[in-house]
């Protein structure tokens, strides 16, 4: 599952109300994240 951060357009690895492989809370400005399938974008570690 992938979630989309929309201010940035980058793809993570999660999903919406939880947390980023990453480890972005994504329940944080929930407005600003939709589930997706596009391709991960995130280059960070747990995301990549």
């Amino acid at each position: 599952m992938a979630v989309k951060h929309t201010p940035t357009e980058i793809v993570h690895r999660g999903q919406k109300g939880g947390t980023t492989g990453c480890g972005t809370n994504t329940r944080e400005h929930p407005t600003h994240w939709l589930n997706t399938s596009e391709k991960i974008t995130c280059t960070k570690n747990g995301c990549s």
